[in-house]
């Protein structure tokens, strides 16, 4: 099922909860949690104390991103926080499978993250072991960017070779998805869209969430 999820790197952190509280009210699954170490990407975000403090607030399931160098590091301890899926770079890890494995033994799901000059073929030794595919829409560090448009391309090519392999795994994409692009996002292939600055910088967040979510799905029926 296609899913509009919240990213809170673009939420108000002194309103946290209650802004969950929207999107959770409106009808959201699953919240995404950006994690950057200033070295693998050019910001500081969060890190376990946060994830653990969010857990308390919601059942929605916590799709953590781990931008960071290393990540395999610091699995178990998002794991033990709350996180309940976790995906990491292909360009942070050099023994990918592993990591993918890692995250899987830790009990979560585990998603392998693409940056956007990063093509597809190199996660196509782990497509049948990663449980979702992020394609970056952006050049990952901040929030509130512009979509690169090569990304449908890179999207329907993985949709193509997700349907010639027989495989199942959700393509998730983040970064510059709005209100006026979610439906050529999900027409192109995309199962999970993450949003943040459209969703949080708004007045309603719960309610901009739900008119992402209606042409979302909305668009599933005329995909690509």
């Amino acid at each position: 099922m296609v899913q509009v999820i919240p990213s809170i790197l673009s939420a108000d952190f002194a309103r946290l909860g209650e802004q969950i509280a929207s999107v959770e009210a409106a009808g959201a699954s699953m919240l995404h949690i950006d994690v950057m170490d200033g070295h693998f990407v050019p910001n500081l975000t969060v890190g376990p104390p946060v994830v653990k403090s969010v857990r308390k607030v919601t059942r929605l399931s916590l799709d953590v991103h781990l931008m960071i160098t290393n990540p395999e590091d610091h699995v178990a301890a998002f794991v033990e926080a709350g996180a309940d899926q976790i995906s990491v770079h292909q360009e942070a890890c050099p023994h990918l499978d592993r990591a993918l494995r890692l995250v899987q033994s830790e009990g979560a799901l585990a998603g392998a993250v693409l940056n956007p000059s990063t093509p597809i073929t190199m996660v196509e030794e782990v497509l049948d072991l990663a449980d979702y595919v992020l394609l970056m829409s952006v050049n990952p560090g901040f929030g509130a960017q512009t979509f690169i448009p090569r990304t449908f391309d890179k999207v329907r090519a993985l949709s193509r070779r997700r349907r010639e392999l027989g495989l199942r795994f959700p393509i998730e994409i983040d970064g510059g998805v709005n209100l006026e692009n979610v439906a050529e996002v999900v027409r192109a292939g995309c199962d999970w869209i993450v949003a943040g600055s459209t969703i949080f910088h708004s007045p309603d967040p719960g309610a901009v969430f739900a008119e992402m979510q209606r042409l979302a799905r909305e668009a599933v029926a005329v995909r690509a």
